[in-house]
């Protein structure tokens, strides 16, 4: 799915991974009470942030990454009924990179 909207200067544009069914004791968590997750995917980067001399950094961080950030962080919007959140780049803690699992893996 595309998204319809370009993040400006050093913001990227993230969905929220769906969490799992949470279960503790027993007993089912309604969904009023889990709290929303903390990993997301990148879906759209702007173009980096501008620096005082006029040049710009580019952001480390590109479409289709799984990241980690704060659970306050960003500003959550809703776009044709999708929730986005649309972050800083200070604001991500790390990148998510699955390894595979295989001979030579330790």
């Amino acid at each position: 799915m595309a998204v319809s909207i370009r993040p400006l200067n050093d913001r990227i544009i993230v969905r929220r991974t769906e969490e799992q069914e949470q279960m503790r004791g027993g007993l089912y968590i309604p969904d009023t009470a889990k709290e929303k997750p903390q990993e997301g995917e990148v879906l759209a980067v702007g173009n980096g942030k501008l620096l005082d001399n006029g040049q710009r950094t580019p952001i480390d961080l590109k479409a289709g990454d799984r990241i980690l950030f704060g659970k306050y962080a960003g500003t959550e919007i809703k776009l044709d009924g999708e929730e986005y959140l649309i972050l800083r780049e200070d604001d991500v803690l790390g990148v998510v990179e699955t390894t595979a699992k295989g001979k030579g893996a330790k």
